[in-house]
C-alpha cells in the first residue's frame, strides 16, 4: 500500500462520486462521513466551520478501500483502516503538508493511524475520548416515563437550542464545535430537535436525529442541564426521538456515547441501543 493510492480531493462532488457507494455500502460504521458529507451537500462547504472541507479517497485494484473526510477546525474523520491502510495514510497526510490536528475512528484504525503519525512526522499523538457506537435493537420506552411530553422545537425556540448547544458544547470539551447559531436554524429547518418538556411547556432536556442518509439516522445530541439530571427526562426524549426516527423508515438507528460515562451508557442499552464497535479519538502535536 503506498501513500500515492490515496486520492485527495477538495471537492465534494468529485468526493461523492468516487466514494459514495463505498460510504453507503456500511452505514453504521461509516454514519459520520454520511451525514457530514450530506450537511455539506445540502446546507453548503462552510456549514461546519470558515475554512473549506478537504477529502480523501483509497483505491486499489479497482475498488475504493477507505475514505477521510476534514472539515476544519475539526480533526479527520477516517473510515475503518488495516495497519497498512493506516501507515499509507499518514505518509499520504504527512506529503500534503496541511495541519492534521487529530484523527477520530474506529478504535483499532485510530490508534493504528495515531501511532502512524507520529512514525512519519515525528509528532506525538494523545488519546482525547474514547466513544462506543450503537446500533437500536428492539426500543423499549423507560418505566416510569416521568412526568411531561416531547414537542419538536420550531422558530421560537431558536435562543433555547442556541444556548443548549453551547452547554453541550462545554460540557463534552466540544470546543471548536460548529456555530451555534447555523446548528439551530438546520435543525429547526427540518424537525431536527426535540424537547422534553413540562406542563406549562418549560423544555427540561433536548435530543436531536440527523437528516436520514443511506438508511441511518443518528441521534445527536442528548442534551439534559445539571440541575435537572438523574429524572429520567434524558431517556424519555431519546426513547421519542429513536422512536420517530423508526417511523419515518430508518433502516438504522445510531447513536454514539462517550465510554467514560456510565451512566449514558447504561441508560441507552435500557431503552433497547446494542453496541456495534469501539471508536477512539486522538489529538495530534507537532
Amino acid at each position: 500500500m503506498r501513500p500515492d493510492d490515496w486520492y485527495s480531493t477538495d471537492d465534494l462532488d468529485t468526493f461523492l462520486t468516487r466514494a459514495g457507494s463505498f460510504l453507503r455500502s456500511r452505514p453504521a460504521l461509516h454514519t459520520v462521513p454520511l451525514t457530514v458529507t450530506e450537511g455539506l451537500r445540502t446546507r453548503g462547504l462552510h456549514y461546519y466551520g470558515t475554512e473549506a472541507p478537504h477529502f480523501g479517497v483509497l483505491e486499489s485494484e479497482g475498488a475504493v478501500r477507505a475514505a477521510y473526510i476534514r472539515t476544519p477546525p475539526h480533526s479527520l474523520n477516517v473510515t475503518p483502516l488495516t495497519p497498512e491502510e493506516a501507515d499509507s495514510l499518514a505518509a499520504h497526510l504527512a506529503g500534503l503538508g496541511r495541519p492534521v490536528p487529530g484523527v477520530t475512528g474506529e478504535r483499532s484504525s485510530a490508534d493504528a493511524l495515531a501511532r502512524a503519525w507520529e512514525r512519519h512526522t515525528g509528532g506525538t499523538s494523545s488519546p482525547a475520548e474514547r466513544q462506543r457506537l450503537y446500533r437500536l435493537g428492539t426500543l423499549t420506552a423507560p418505566s416510569p416515563v416521568p412526568e411531561g411530553r416531547a414537542r419538536v422545537a420550531g422558530e421560537a425556540d431558536r435562543d433555547q437550542l442556541v444556548r443548549w448547544q453551547r452547554e453541550f458544547a462545554e460540557a463534552v470539551g466540544g470546543g471548536a464545535m460548529m456555530n451555534a447559531e447555523k446548528w439551530a436554524d438546520a435543525r429547526i429547518s427540518y424537525g431536527g430537535i426535540t424537547f422534553w418538556e413540562d406542563a406549562d411547556g418549560t423544555p427540561l432536556a433536548m435530543a436531536g436525529a440527523t437528516p436520514p442518509v443511506a438508511g441511518q439516522i443518528r441521534v445527536a445530541p442528548v442534551y439534559t442541564p445539571p440541575h435537572l439530571r438523574g429524572r429520567g427526562y434524558a431517556g424519555a426524549v431519546t426513547a421519542e426521538v429513536s422512536r420517530a426516527a423508526l417511523a419515518s423508515g430508518a433502516a438504522e438507528v445510531l447513536l454514539f456515547t462517550d465510554l467514560a460515562n456510565p451512566t449514558s451508557n447504561a441508560l441507552y442499552q435500557r431503552i433497547g441501543y446494542r453496541p456495534v464497535a469501539d471508536f477512539a479519538v486522538y489529538d495530534f502535536m507537532g
